[in-house]
């Protein structure tokens, strides 16, 4: 592996090394989400309407920390609802052009995408599920009763996988930044996860969560475990969450 690796990135991404973008080019935006897979549709709770302790920004701050143990109390639906709007939530749609969501992100690309690990969620089987940003809702991929232990092998054995609540996995879609920014787009998509999980160390205090980003995970085998192909998609950072 050549040591210089991230130094070439940065050079490699700097503004007088880009060529023209494919937006530059006029040729079309891709979609602002991905399509649906054929999978349950589950309706989740109205986010306006959840119930939460309302603490201070200052006091979630204060409090935030990261958490590895958790307890065996379930999350309920419409707490996950609750923080799957902090994180992603739209709040306008331009058809065809963006959407606002409550988190900020490069040129409102929005490149992410949210799967779920559930473990011990109320009412919700256990297993792995996207969230449709824009219905606000989630849909299930596999309910297989390996993916627990298959996903915390894939973040090299770290057990807190196991035993949250739920861990949520954020993958980029590339060409959906890329398309508008070449590849300095690669640079927003990191940035991008990053507001995505600070808001999630901030909401889950006011619902007596504790939350740990995770970093270190094995890029190929998360990927393999969420199917998606590592190049187009990929699994871009993590964080499990569960009640203190």
């Amino acid at each position: 592996m050549n040591q210089k690796t991230g130094k070439a990135f940065i050079e490699g991404t700097k503004y007088h090394n880009m060529a023209p973008t494919d937006q530059a080019r006029g040729l079309p935006q891709p979609p602002l989400e991905l399509a649906g897979d054929r999978g349950r549709i589950i309706d989740l709770p109205a986010p306006d309407q959840v119930k939460v302790n309302n603490i201070s920004l200052r006091e979630a701050i204060e409090k935030r920390k990261s958490l590895r143990i958790f307890s065996d109390k379930p999350l309920k639906l419409e707490e996950l609802s609750y923080l799957l709007w902090c994180t992603q939530g739209v709040k306008k749609v331009i058809p065809g052009s963006a959407t606002f969501r409550t988190v900020p992100s490069a040129g409102a690309r929005h490149c992410l995408e949210t799967y779920l690990l559930i473990n011990r969620v109320r009412d919700l089987p256990q297993g792995v599920y996207r969230f449709l940003a824009q219905a606000h809702k989630l849909i299930e991929i596999s309910t297989a009763p390996e993916l627990s232990d298959r996903t915390t092998e894939a973040c090299l054995g770290q057990d807190f996988v196991r035993t949250s609540a739920t861990t949520f996995i954020w993958s980029a879609v590339a060409y959906r930044m890329t398309w508008r920014y070449g590849e300095r787009g690669y640079r927003y998509m990191y940035l991008d996860a990053g507001h995505v999980c600070q808001n999630l160390y901030l909401s889950a205090e006011d619902i007596d969560c504790g939350v740990c980003a995770i970093g270190a995970f094995s890029d190929d085998e998360l990927n393999r475990v969420m199917g998606f192909d590592g190049e187009k998609q990929f699994a871009i950072y993590a964080a499990a969450l569960g009640k203190r």
